[in-house]
């Protein structure tokens, strides 16, 4: 009978904003010592985290009949898109202990089964896929109030639903405008003059705002004259 061999199952989770996959990957050199540092690449192209270090025994395949034990085909998967090893039985209630990150606080690390990880990853993307259909539907919504608004005999209503959707009731307007400036400049009397207060104006005088709703988008010098 074939004896156990003893491996190392490194367990990596991707960007959950992206491929959100969670990789498991089972290493030996065949002779039982312990794996050192691995880093993989996932299919996407990012570095995934790791989640958890844990050693692991891979028994004989000698099941029986009453002995059923799921296998990938040559490859074991887990998520969408991940990264394939040899011969290792899909277990889903196998522990995994792995960093719960919140923000910028400190991380907290917590131990769940592989099936309650699937579980929370498909909801985890099925709650992003509703998020974006919301969002799409509230910037129609915005779009139709401020199409409306101006001229509704309803404004009180259409002001209640932006409020209650958190729409600002704004609207962007193209503008533009003169703004007559005057000023002293030191020009050299030995150079040709008219030329030189032209040039230092145009290429040195510009407009811009301290008013975040107002973006400066174009601008240009005329009319440069001495007073």
């Amino acid at each position: 009978m074939t004896n156990e061999l003893v491996s190392t199952k490194y367990t990596f989770a991707c960007d959950p904003e992206a491929c959100d996959v969670l990789i498991e990957l089972t290493s030996s050199d065949g002779f039982g010592f312990p794996s050192g540092v691995m880093e993989i690449t996932c299919p996407c192209g990012r570095k995934p985290v790791l989640l958890s270090v844990v050693n692991a025994t891979i028994a004989p395949i000698t099941q029986t009949k009453e002995e059923k034990m799921e296998y990938y085909p040559e490859t074991e998967t887990i998520g969408s898109d991940a990264l394939h090893s040899t011969a290792v039985p899909y277990n889903p209630d196998l522990l995994v202990t792995y960093k719960v990150i919140r923000g910028y606080s400190d991380p907290e690390y917590t131990t769940s089964k592989v099936a309650s990880l699937e579980w929370d990853l498909h909801n985890g993307r099925q709650s992003q896929k509703t998020v974006g259909m919301l969002q799409s539907n509230i910037n129609t919504v915005k779009d139709i109030i401020t199409e409306a608004y101006g001229d509704s005999d309803d404004q009180e209503t259409l002001r209640a639903i932006a409020e209650a959707l958190s729409i600002p009731l704004t609207r962007t307007v193209e503008w533009t405008a003169s703004i007559e400036v005057s000023g002293t400049i030191e020009l050299d009397l030995l150079s040709d003059y008219d030329t030189d207060l032209e040039s230092e104006i145009t290429d040195n005088l510009f407009a811009d705002s301290h008013n975040g709703n107002i973006e400066v988008i174009d601008q240009e010098v005329c009319h440069v004259r001495e007073c």
